[in-house]
């Protein structure tokens, strides 16, 4: 049930990640879950742990990990569209 709560919370917060920065990540609920899960290893390593956690995942930075990740991403996959139409 552990792994399921995970998985679920990290595609909670992959999915508040895309919203908040206005774009979607490629890939779906897929996309959504490893953002999550990236963003909060991501957070966690720069934030350490503060907030409160559940699902193995410290809420804040997760969620500020998965903002940046998202906003890269998105940075890299318009820049790879602009260099394909030309």
């Amino acid at each position: 049930m552990g792994i399921i709560w995970s998985l679920i919370i990290g595609g909670v917060i992959g999915w508040l990640a895309g919203l908040i920065v206005g774009r979607d990540i490629p890939g779906g609920i897929i996309g959504n879950i490893v953002a999550g899960f990236i963003g909060g290893w991501l957070g966690g390593v720069i934030l350490g742990e503060m907030g409160p956690e559940t699902g193995g995942f410290y809420i804040i930075p997760a969620l500020i990990g998965a903002i940046v990740l998202v906003a890269v991403v998105s940075l890299i996959m318009r820049s790879m569209g602009r260099r394909n139409r030309a």
